[in-house]
């Protein structure tokens, strides 16, 4: 099971513009401090599993921080609408566009993601796969 996942970023309060336009509407509650950002999503006590936190913070090196070639970390939303709002909220928050919100053939029928890159370059995805929503028009 992943715990948490990490992103540098060089500036945090860019870097915070940037997740606090999409992260909140996920459901992400946000907590800043001296070192850096961490979001996380509610559970309860008899929860069987913690759903992983995202932390974005300066690199522990003091070296620039950089995005992982091939790195990607991808956020469900609850449907196609919500990806296409939150991917334009990301935006217009300092985010740069790597794919406008739609299906792409190489994934199942449902799977409608819209990519991003942060700030720093780190490479985002929003998706939803829900069945009850139209598909791929040739699937």
């Amino acid at each position: 099971m992943i715990a948490y996942v990490t992103v540098g970023a060089d500036d945090i309060a860019r870097a915070k513009l940037f997740y606090s336009a999409f992260l909140p509407a996920l459901g992400y509650g946000v907590k800043e401090g001296p070192e850096g950002l961490s979001y996380a999503l509610p559970f309860s006590p008899d929860q069987s599993a913690v759903p992983p936190d995202f932390y974005v913070k300066p690199t522990f090196d003091g070296c620039p921080a950089s995005a992982g070639n091939g790195a990607m970390v991808a956020f469900e939303a609850r449907n196609q609408k919500q990806v296409r709002s939150l991917h334009s909220a990301a935006i217009a928050a300092g985010g740069a566009d790597e794919g406008q919100p739609g299906f792409r053939d190489s994934y199942g029928p449902h799977f409608f993601v819209g990519y991003l890159r942060d700030p720093q370059g780190n490479k985002i995805a929003i998706f939803s796969s829900d069945p009850s929503e139209p598909g791929r028009p040739d699937a």
